[in-house]
């Protein structure tokens, strides 16, 4: 996190500094710093989750001392992994770029100081850094490929506040907490404010693959580095379908193995997030297989379900092929009632996932056992279309269009399918895997927006393509990666996403709809890949998914009322945004088992959470 004052009126006081900093200490409980620079118009602070380099040479904010660059007076805040620092490293040393620490943030700086901005390019990692140039007086910032790493930041009365969450901004004596009423229908709609829009008025999130300077004038200049629409397709030049296939899954197969053996680099004790689907269990074998010994494996479940939402069955058959130290834990009713107010307190930028939770208790569990970096199977589905909605959708997407010309005879067959009702007003008709309240133009641009992106770069793009594209900008980076680093993070946790390499995202989005979902198969490429690998079992085993029972809790007499009361009594209710009749309508169609309104519900109580905490 950091301050920099671009009027020079007032001096970056400690105090502020350290204020904010230390909201963050369960971000990095190891160590803290902070700078401030000579004109005291800059600071930067650090909460230190020491992994790589446990020395105190590895200590941050970190001013770079190589004699290539003495007098540059650069200097980083860095939260996340460069995974090919060491390879990056030799090529600075052979430039004459001299090191005092085997840490990547010292990399980073070697690279700026060579590669300016350009150095972003160069990464493979998860990562979101500053670094104030005192030399050329600006700050220069960026935000990982693909927004595994968040960063926020304002710019009110010549302040430029930034931070890993939103609460290190807020505690500046500069910034007023206000709603951004704006951002309220972004949230109904997708469960998450898309970037770079947040909840709170003048607070925004830089985007994912995106730089950011900001000179002594107070200029702002953001730019995209990294743009997946524009990568090279080498698969889609190979015409014959058999070689096509095959080389897209030996690819895949190759640069995954890769990712999770340079992922792996660590100084502290390593693990796996293990449900025993096909993502965790090619995480967990390839782990293994690279160490060469027992890793550990964390995996939870809930109470009193039985195998509805828990998979112990197949996560300890993987474990135990494997070899692995099991950790197991389970998470009930009572656990997600506890988790709420901590749900609020770090959930700053909310996410509506309930299985939040889940995550929460999870990374607990993994904590407790002196574990500090665990790997996690998120992206998969995305990047291969593993999700069931997604062959559903094509289906009735396709089927409309077969029937086009007679729309209006037959609409009656379609009324109560939401992607042909969009598809009648003239819409896009896939706004994202979890769609809560979807009739409101403001999210509908949003989306608009990120097709048009698609067709203007790839006008012939399949319908998968397209909606694989509004899933990675919107539900992957600001809803479900947001969700682990910030559950994960609350127990000093860091998490890393091997199937998030960007070689592997690029791969994956070249794979057309008839090759990924081949004979309907859902995830066919990845599956073919990791045979071999991981059991047939596992492979081929219906999809279960991570789940919790909510459905179930918000229709039960003894528990519903429990929850739906915090959207009831909730002090956003004198904001009149929402129809409370129509709210209790939901509600109770829902608890009468008409409709399952649980991710509608589940929005706006985590909404209401949300304004109660950080609001009111």
């Amino acid at each position: 996190m950091g301050i920099y004052d671009t009027r020079g009126n007032t001096p970056v006081l400690e105090g502020d500094l350290t204020r904010m900093r230390d909201t963050l200490t369960y971000r990095g409980p190891d160590s803290a710093g902070i700078y401030i620079s000579p004109d005291k118009r800059v600071g930067l602070g650090h909460r230190r989750l020491a992994i790589i380099d446990l020395t105190k040479a590895g200590h941050q904010p970190m001013t770079y001392r190589g004699s290539r660059i003495k007098d540059q007076g650069l200097t980083i805040t860095f939260n996340g992994e460069i995974y090919n620092f060491k390879e990056l490293r030799e090529e600075l040393r052979k430039k004459g770029y001299e090191f005092r620490s085997e840490s990547d943030t010292e990399v980073i700086l070697a690279a700026y100081a060579e590669y300016g901005p350009e150095c972003v390019k160069r990464f493979n990692g998860m990562f979101a850094f500053a670094i104030w140039d005192e030399k050329n007086k600006f700050l220069f910032a960026a935000r990982d490929h693909v927004g595994i790493k968040p960063f926020y930041y304002s710019f009110e009365n010549g302040f430029f506040l930034f931070g890993s969450e939103i609460k290190a901004i807020l505690v500046h004596p500069s910034f007023k907490k206000e709603l951004n009423e704006e951002s309220v229908p972004l949230y109904l709609t997708f469960g998450c404010v898309p970037a770079p829009h947040t909840l709170f008025r003048g607070v925004k999130k830089l985007p994912a693959a995106h730089m950011l300077t900001i000179d002594a004038s107070g200029s702002i200049k953001i730019q995209e580095y990294w743009n997946l629409l524009t990568t090279k397709n080498q698969g889609l030049r190979i015409k014959d379908q058999r070689e096509r296939e095959g080389f897209f899954v030996s690819e895949t197969r190759r640069i995954l193995e890769d990712s999770i053996r340079m992922q792996m680099v660590s100084d502290v004790p390593f693990g796996c997030f293990l449900s025993g689907g096909i993502d965790s269990s090619t995480n967990a074998a390839l782990m293994s297989r690279t160490l060469g010994t027992p890793i550990e494996t964390f995996s939870i479940g809930v109470k009193d379900f039985g195998e509805k939402y828990n998979e112990f069955e197949y996560s300890r058959r993987t474990a135990e092929l494997l070899g692995a130290k099991r950790h197991e834990t389970l998470a009930g009713r009572d656990n997600l009632l506890s988790f709420l107010p901590e749900f609020a307190k770090h959930a700053d930028d909310p996410q509506a996932d309930f299985i939040s939770f889940l995550v929460y208790y999870l990374s607990k569990l993994t904590r407790d056992s002196g574990v500090i970096v665990a790997q996690v199977g998120e992206g998969a589905d995305e990047l291969f279309a593993g999700y069931p909605q997604y062959p559903a959708f094509l289906s009735s997407y396709h089927t409309y269009h077969r029937f086009s010309p007679f729309s209006r005879l037959a609409a009656p067959f379609f009324s109560s399918n939401p992607y042909v009702k969009r598809l009648m007003r003239g819409q896009e008709p896939y706004w994202g895997l979890a769609v809560a309240f979807s009739d409101n133009l403001t999210s509908y641009d949003l989306v608009r927006n990120f097709y048009d992106e698609v067709d203007r770069a790839l006008p012939e793009a399949d319908m998968l393509t397209r909606i694989t594209y509004i899933d990675l900008k919107i539900r992957l980076a600001e809803f479900l990666l947001m969700r682990v680093d910030k559950m994960a993070m609350a127990h000093s946790i860091e998490t890393r996403v091997p199937f998030l390499d960007h070689r592997l995202v690029e791969l994956a989005f070249q794979i057309p709809e008839a090759l990924k979902l081949k004979h309907g198969t859902t995830k066919y490429i990845l599956k073919q890949a990791v045979r071999g690998i991981i059991p047939d079992e596992i492979i081929d085993r219906k999809k279960q998914g991570f789940g919790a029972p909510l459905k179930e809790w918000l229709r039960s007499p003894k528990t519903a009322k429990e929850f739906t009361d915090i959207i009831f009594n909730s002090k956003i209710r004198e904001r009149a945004f929402f129809d409370y009749d129509s709210v209790q309508k939901l509600v109770s169609e829902h608890q009468n088992g008409k409709v399952d309104n649980t991710f509608r519900i589940w929005t706006l109580i985590t909404l209401s959470l949300w304004y109660d905490r950080w609001i009111v």
